[in-house]
């Protein structure tokens, strides 16, 4: 990779930005694009490919919702599909987040995604967000998110507020809303009143991110 040049360098280095940002790995890229596996880790570690072939490229582009001149495309190629940039793509992930006794975590692995408008993402105050999609789960949150609902999630750091999130609870991926108890408390309540509140310490959940959207058949 000695003789790698500059253009060449910074085009890896913003895919391995945007996969980071994004939670996904190269290996679910690769596979994305119906490469081998280790198609897109040999790029950016072996320099093979040199470059990105156009429709790979293109395809990475259109999933990152950026311009194909960031990875390593020519301006002009880039300039005919500028409006893209107007569009943000949110990977879908094989999770179901269980809104009832607690469901195991798949591997997060984007399946798919969701195109949302830039400027209604800012409108919402998630214009530097860093979103994923998933499935709603059984129906202790009905009828706030009802199973099969898709929610956003919100993965961005950001200091805790009492709101609806996803979460780690040993094992079990949950959807919950979260209020602080102070000491280190919290608790974990459903909307079905069906099912009694847990209040749990901070060593015992991994709080992934906060529910910012939902949307589901009528």
């Amino acid at each position: 990779m000695s003789d790698m040049t500059r253009d060449e360098m910074i085009a890896r280095a913003r895919l391995h930005d945007l996969a980071q940002v994004r939670g996904v790995s190269l290996k679910g890229l690769s596979e994305m694009l119906g490469k081998n596996s280790a198609y897109l880790q040999q790029f950016m570690t072996r320099g093979t490919p040199r470059r990105l072939q156009e429709d790979d490229r293109r395809t990475l582009a259109e999933f990152f919702g950026v311009a194909e001149t960031e990875l390593g495309g020519p301006e002009e190629k880039s300039s005919r599909r500028a409006s893209r940039g107007d569009w943000v793509d949110v990977p879908r992930l094989p999770l179901g987040a269980s809104a009832g006794p607690g469901a195991l975590a798949a591997e997060e692995q984007a399946f798919d995604g969701f195109r949302f408008s830039r400027r209604w993402l800012r409108e919402q105050g998630l214009g530097d967000a860093q979103l994923s999609a998933i499935t709603v789960e059984g129906d202790s949150m009905e009828p706030v998110l009802r199973d099969g609902d898709e929610v956003l999630v919100d993965r961005t750091p950001r200091p805790f507020q009492d709101g609806i999130y996803v979460l780690r609870h040993g094992e079990a991926l949950l959807v919950k809303r979260v209020s602080s108890r102070g000491a280190g408390r919290f608790l974990l309540v459903s909307a079905n009143k069906a099912y009694p509140p847990i209040e749990v310490s901070a060593g015992e959940i991994d709080i992934i991110g906060r529910v910012v959207w939902k949307g589901g058949r009528v």
